[in-house]
């Protein structure tokens, strides 16, 4: 990543954090907010391509085998 991209990319998640959390938090605490959601975006873009095979086995756990509690084995392995 160049530093150009790198400056477009942090500007343009503190103009989010302007639109969106003005009024909601002081200012000076954007940042208490702002990293832990873009970490939180990272996991979900890196958890994308097997999100629906993870979706079918809790859905299989839950409604056709009866689990109580989530076998994370089987949640490892749709996960891949």
């Amino acid at each position: 990543m160049t530093t150009t991209s790198h400056n477009k990319l942090v500007s343009f998640i503190w103009s989010i954090a302007d639109d969106c959390l003005r009024d909601v938090y002081v200012r000076g605490k954007y940042r208490d907010v702002i990293l832990p959601m873009v970490v939180l975006r990272r996991l979900d873009a890196l958890l994308e391509p097997t999100k629906d095979a993870v979706m079918e086995e809790l859905t299989f756990q839950k409604e056709e085998a009866g689990f109580t509690e989530w076998d994370e084995s089987g949640l490892r392995e749709a996960s891949g």
